[in-house]
C-alpha cells in the first residue's frame, strides 16, 4: 500500500491559544448552554399542542445545532496537536506560507484548520489561515519551497515561496 506524501494528517494542528477557547467553548456548550436549551425545552412543552409551538420547534432546532457543534468539538479536540510547529521544510499544518500567484503578487498566510481563527474573518491578528481542507490547502500541502502547483477550476499556477513554523 503506497501512502501519499500530500494528503492532509489525520490530526488537527491547533495554536494553544484556539485549543483553550476551543476546551472553554465545548465546556461551555455542554453545561450552561445545554441546560439553558433544555430548559427552554420544557417550558414549550408545558405551553401545550406542540404541533403549533414556534418555540418548542425553534429550541429543538437550535437544541440540535449546538449538539452538531459539540459532536464536532469533541472529535477535533481528540487527536489534536497543540503548537506543535513543524520542523520540516514542506507545508504542514502551523506553517507560515507566502505563495506568489504570478507577477509577484505574494501573499502569507497560516496554513491550519479555520478553528485557529480568531475572527469571523478568518484571521489570526492580520494574517489569514487557509485550511488544508480549502483549494490552495490541498493543492500546496506537502510541497516545498520552489514548487509550482496548479489547482481549481480556473487551473490557478502558485508558486510556494517560503514556509516558516508558526510562531504565535
Amino acid at each position: 500500500m503506497s501512502t501519499d506524501s500530500t494528503a492532509p494528517s489525520a490530526s488537527t494542528w491547533l495554536t494553544a491559544e484556539a485549543h483553550a477557547r476551543l476546551v472553554s467553548d465545548l465546556e461551555d456548550m455542554t453545561g450552561p448552554q445545554r441546560a439553558h436549551i433544555v430548559g427552554r425545552i420544557e417550558a414549550a412543552r408545558e405551553e401545550g399542542d406542540l404541533k403549533e409551538n414556534g418555540g418548542y420547534h425553534a429550541a429543538k432546532d437550535e437544541q440540535g445545532k449546538l449538539e452538531a457543534r459539540i459532536r464536532q468539538l469533541t472529535a477535533l479536540l481528540r487527536d489534536v496537536r497543540v503548537g506543535e510547529t513543524p520542523a520540516g521544510d514542506l507545508v504542514e499544518e502551523g506553517c507560515l506560507v507566502t505563495v506568489d500567484y504570478g507577477d509577484d503578487d505574494c501573499e502569507t498566510f497560516l496554513f491550519a484548520s479555520r478553528e485557529n481563527a480568531t475572527d469571523e474573518g478568518g484571521k489570526i491578528g492580520s494574517v489569514d489561515v487557509y485550511s488544508p481542507e480549502s483549494p490552495i490547502g490541498q493543492a500546496i500541502h506537502g510541497h516545498k519551497a520552489g514548487d509550482q502547483v496548479t489547482f481549481g477550476p480556473k487551473n490557478l499556477t502558485v508558486t510556494v515561496k517560503d514556509i516558516k513554523p508558526y510562531d504565535a
